[in-house]
């Protein structure tokens, strides 16, 4: 009777239909996989154009009013100017930092670089003061014996620095890939805006599906305004600065400091040693006044963030600082940007669902 009862339970069209169910899902997955595997190397680009293209619409906007309503020309103009913009300052950067590193392999070939000797007040230096005060003597009265002595390190000083310049070449290389896509979508904003919005209702609902498009638009202007706009021109302020002086280095070190900037990681990291360095090798009142410009340029953004992030999205700074480091981590100098931006783009939509699950029925 148990085995007729059992036997009387299966039911042949429920067993098909689970197992075409699970084909057409397997299938389903597998498409999904392969699609990813095919455009997986152009993720980041896409993603990082899409962020410049809702960051920099309202400037094609204005543009295209300007040249009679040509939004093609008006984007492609805009896109131009960013890359020019990129390319310009990074190939000074790296030609100034490359000649100066020929120039002074030549000089030390020829025996013609020498080193000045450390001033007394480097042994003062806590921790590092008295070995870098000999180490620094040495260099200054032997160099080639001193680049004898320390090849292996600096042979892997050599490696890491030129290591460090290829990747940020690849970086800029895709950032420029990035620009020229996000020149394409800036020309078919609307098409690109109703894809978005189609795809968010699909996915959310009309509510709150239909709010995420305009909220990640303006969660991305927010950031870029209130995060890489305050890291650019505090940048701009610190490098003056380290200009003005003379501090050897000072492309790089502005490198450096941007890349700290947007992470939200304090400047002083750079600008300490930097003004242990001046007060050591310059007098003091220049010493006094340099100090005291970079400490107010590196408290500068706390003036500029609520100047330029007032009218957008409250974003908590950690979110941020998370998303830079982690952005950067996952997809280098692209990532940097582009890691604060998405993820504070979560963290509102994340915000906006949880009020919505909050609301009563």
């Amino acid at each position: 009777m148990d085995n007729e009862k059992a036997g009387s339970a299966y039911d042949p069209l429920f067993v098909r239909n689970m197992i075409e169910s699970f084909l057409r899902i397997g299938l389903v997955l597998l498409l999904l996989t392969l699609a990813y595997d095919i455009v997986k190397p152009f993720t980041t680009p896409i993603l990082w154009g899409a962020i410049i293209a809702m960051a920099a619409f309202p400037l094609v906007k204005w543009l295209e009013s300007k040249i009679g309503g040509r939004r093609g020309l008006a984007a492609t103009l805009v896109t131009l100017f960013f890359i020019i913009a990129l390319v310009a300052p990074t190939w000074l950067v790296m030609d100034a930092s490359i000649g100066g590193l020929r120039e002074a392999s030549a000089a030390l070939e020829a025996g013609k670089l020498k080193v000045p000797p450390p001033s007394a007040k480097v042994q003062d230096w806590p921790l590092v003061g008295e070995r870098l005060y000999a180490a620094w003597s040495n260099a200054s009265s032997d160099l080639e014996k001193f680049a004898a002595s320390n090849a292996t390190q600096l042979k892997d000083l050599a490696g890491g620095v030129l290591k460090r310049i290829g990747s940020s070449l690849m970086g800029v290389l895709m950032l420029v890939v990035a620009l020229v896509i996000a020149g394409g979508f800036m020309t078919f904003a609307e098409s690109c805006g109703s894809v978005a919005h189609r795809f968010f209702v699909r996915v959310g609902g009309l509510k709150p599906g239909g709010d995420w498009a305009p909220l990640a638009v303006a969660t991305v202007r927010s950031v870029l305004q209130g995060v890489v706009g305050v890291a650019v021109i505090q940048t701009i302020i610190i490098a003056i600065g380290l200009f003005a002086m003379g501090v050897p280095g000072a492309p790089i070190l502005t490198v450096i400091i941007l890349i700290l900037a947007i992470a939200q990681v304090p400047t002083l990291i750079v600008l300490a040693p930097v003004i242990i360095y001046v007060f050591s090798t310059a007098d003091t009142t220049a010493a006094v006044i340099f100090t005291v410009y970079q400490l107010l340029a590196g408290a500068s953004d706390n003036v500029l963030k609520p100047i330029l992030m007032g009218r957008g999205l409250d974003i908590p700074m950690p979110v941020i600082l998370i998303g830079a480091i982690g952005g950067m981590i996952m997809s280098g100098i692209i990532g940097l940007f582009a890691g604060a931006v998405i993820l504070s783009i979560f963290y509102k939509l994340l915000l906006l669902w949880l009020e919505q699950q909050a609301q009563p029925q």
